[in-house]
């Protein structure tokens, strides 16, 4: 989209500033990418600014791809199956947990085959999680999605279809301590404090006991117990390093972390997928194993091709190429522009939209 001069008379809200506005004694007002509301016009009127650069305010908003996507019938019956599905996953933890009921591997992972059978491949199904973000971040719907990355980045992996079951499995059950903690705890609105903090940690304790004595796969045990390591020995319960922590707990602890930082929480909003997958850029290979790391951003980006993003600057565009140096930072299509945010430093995604 291509900025247009106007007289501040003919200013309408919702247009966008091309360009910073400055006083005849050059003092900065307004800057560059301000949305115009009434207050701002006002603001030009009164500084006698009689004319600007604008983004002219659309016409009609463009429909983003994942609005499409939940529009189709595809999606709503991936979307019934999804609930029903956690439903159902909830109701086999807690029986679980109470001992009531003995675990079944066979029907956990039925349950999570159910959701993947509506996906035509990894890319589709990661549109489709992506579309159901919506969701409050309860410990089930973060388990169930933490499953089905663990599904996705297994194959992404190579991994033989037996560790990719048991992967599955891992990261269904790699939060299920967390039944084990104080309600009043897991959903505090606001951040915890030390104490609370520490009794949150003991999750991971509280998991591995859980599952200790059940015929499961040691791994699927020890991604409960580390999926919090990291392998500069920063992380928790044992400060394990690199070599300590188990090849499930590595590869669930990038998903736990991904869904967990793009879902909202009961204190905060999600994060932008974009900045999430800078965020692993610049600090992630000290914290994860770069082996897994890598092909998983690689390919995570991939699933948010052809979405409509805000950028900081008030535009709108689509991502139409990913920049496999920089793969926070795509090409984005910004009406007949092309945005590259490599090079565009001061420009950055804030949301999908």
């Amino acid at each position: 989209m291509r900025a247009v001069r106007i007289l501040t008379n003919k200013a309408v809200t919702g247009m966008v500033t091309a360009n910073d506005i400055y006083t005849r004694n050059n003092q900065l007002i307004i800057t560059e990418g301000t949305v115009l509301n009434s207050k701002v016009i006002d603001k030009l009127r009164f500084y006698k600014i009689y004319g600007l650069n604008v983004y002219p305010k659309k016409q009609k908003e463009e429909e983003s791809y994942i609005e499409e996507l939940r529009k189709t019938p595809e999606f709503k019956k991936f979307n019934h199956t999804y609930v029903d599905t956690v439903d159902e996953v909830a109701s086999n933890f807690d029986g679980i947990i109470t001992g009531d009921q003995k675990i079944n591997i066979n029907h956990l992972l039925q349950e999570t085959d159910r959701i993947l059978s509506e996906g035509r491949n990894a890319t589709h199904i990661m549109e489709m999680l992506h579309g159901i973000r919506d969701y409050d971040d309860l410990t089930y719907v973060h388990s169930m999605n933490v499953s089905l990355i663990c599904n996705i980045f297994g194959g992404w992996l190579k991994l033989p279809k037996r560790e990719i079951r048991n992967l599955t499995l891992a990261g269904l059950l790699h939060d299920i301590g967390k039944l084990l903690i104080p309600k009043e705890i897991l959903s505090k609105p606001d951040k915890l404090n030390s104490r609370e903090y520490e009794i949150m940690k003991a999750h991971t304790i509280k998991g591995y006991e859980a599952l200790k004595d059940l015929p499961i796969d040691i791994d699927v045990k020890y991604a409960a117990l580390m999926h919090h390591e990291r392998q500069d020995g920063s992380g928790y319960p044992n400060r394990f390093g690199n070599s300590q922590i188990s090849k499930f707990a590595k590869i669930v602890s990038i998903a736990d972390v991904y869904d967990a930082m793009t879902s909202n929480r009961i204190y905060r909003k999600a994060f932008c997928p974009f900045a999430v997958v800078e965020d692993f850029e610049r600090e992630g290979f000290i914290k994860f194993d770069s082996r897994y790391l890598v092909i998983f951003l690689e390919r995570i980006v991939e699933s948010y091709l052809h979405n409509l993003v805000k950028l900081s600057d008030g535009r709108e565009g689509e991502v139409v190429l990913i920049n496999k140096f920089s793969l926070s930072k795509p090409m984005v299509r910004v009406g007949d522009d092309f945005v590259d945010l490599s090079k565009e430093h001061n420009i950055r995604i804030l949301s999908i939209l």
